[in-house]
């Protein structure tokens, strides 16, 4: 794993972005007891190392109308670099696949795909990753009750 040098003021930073990051950098400096101009500099030197890679809004799925979540195991035919290659870039190209993972164990990939239904699901299913030559076997796990997505990064166990 690869060693970082960030200190705890570093840490404060980033979780107080984690948490909020709509703070001007003015709340942020009295978060982590430093001054606007140190702050400041702080977080674009995090931004230029590529530790903080940008800021987004997070959407409650379910009120625009995606609340449907499967997680979808992918076996593939083989495992040839420039197909697999072709592969992730045809999934990543997808909207409805929010995360793609290869792991070990059954599966070769682990999708986390957001829909609005079942039907749609089926839709994305059967019209853009069965379509895909490469795909051997999916696996399907609807999520029925998400209790936390999208937290931010345990960086206290760093220290």
């Amino acid at each position: 794993m690869p060693k970082t040098d960030l200190d705890a003021i570093d840490r404060r930073i980033i979780a107080e972005l984690q948490a909020d990051a709509r703070l001007t950098n003015v709340e942020l400096a009295n978060c982590v007891g430093l001054s606007a101009s140190p702050c400041l500099r702080r977080v674009k030197r995090l931004e230029q190392a590529g530790i903080i890679e940008g800021y987004r809004a997070m959407l409650r799925r379910e009120r625009v109308g995606l609340g449907f979540s499967v997680f979808v195991g992918v076996k593939i035919e083989a495992h040839a670099n420039d197909r697999a290659i072709a592969f992730e870039d045809a999934i990543c190209a997808m909207p409805e696949v929010i995360a793609c993972h290869m792991v070990s164990g059954e599966a070769d990939y682990l999708l986390e795909v957001v829909v609005a239904d079942l039907e749609a699901y089926q839709k994305f299913l059967v019209g853009k990753l069965l379509a895909l030559a490469i795909v051997r076997e999916v696996k399907s796990n609807i999520a029925i009750q998400t209790r936390k997505a999208g937290g931010p990064l345990p960086l206290v166990h760093l220290e």
